[in-house]
């Protein structure tokens, strides 16, 4: 079962709706219970990452998370925000996320370019559609699975093993992010 993770300011009936619109089967995950059949899991972003990080625990589900992505590779994909909490501290709300992967999240600089950056911009051969103040820098340069251009070049999305993430709103990318979320969910992500 593909499930979604509810949390109070996610962007999850979005989400849902690509999916079902693709074909595929999916529901709510809104406690640790609710992804123990789950074949696959995405976290949707809205929102800044200390209320996502505060959504997680309030939920309880952070450890069944840990177990499922990072012990038993269930493949794991995070949007927006649930890309930037996949590191380890984020500048917004000077909060310690999750830290599955190495690195930081900082704020793009509002005195070189209009902070958030809203629209559409190309990653790989593709133009997908972003609402990001913050952007990840992973320590990692093999995590990087693709990057945009905005005031310099930035990681617009993230891969390690079954852990992906995308900067950008894949549900809100029109037929290149259902392409992707498609190569997801039939676990042959590349690009």
């Amino acid at each position: 079962m593909i499930r979604i993770i509810d949390y109070k300011a996610g962007n999850a009936p979005s989400v849902l709706n690509a999916i079902n619109k693709l074909g595929y089967k999916a529901d709510f995950a809104r406690n640790a219970q609710d992804i123990e059949d789950a074949t696959h899991i995405i976290l949707p972003g809205v929102g800044s990452a200390k209320a996502t990080m505060i959504s997680l625990r309030e939920m309880e589900i952070v450890s069944a998370l840990e177990d499922k992505v990072l012990r038993k590779g269930i493949p794991f994909l995070g949007i927006c925000v649930g890309m930037q909490i996949l590191f380890e501290h984020s500048e917004e709300g000077d909060v310690n996320c999750l830290g599955w992967l190495k690195g930081k999240v900082v704020k793009f600089d509002s005195s070189k370019v209009r902070v958030p950056q809203m629209g559409w911009n190309k990653v790989w051969d593709n133009y997908f559609y972003f609402v990001n103040s913050y952007y990840a820098k992973p320590e990692n340069k093999s995590d990087v699975w693709g990057t945009a251009e905005y005031n310099g070049t930035f990681a617009a999305a993230v891969r390690r093993k079954n852990i992906y993430g995308a900067q950008f709103h894949i549900e809100k990318s029109g037929e290149a992010g259902l392409n992707l979320l498609d190569k997801f969910l039939k676990e042959g992500l590349s690009c």
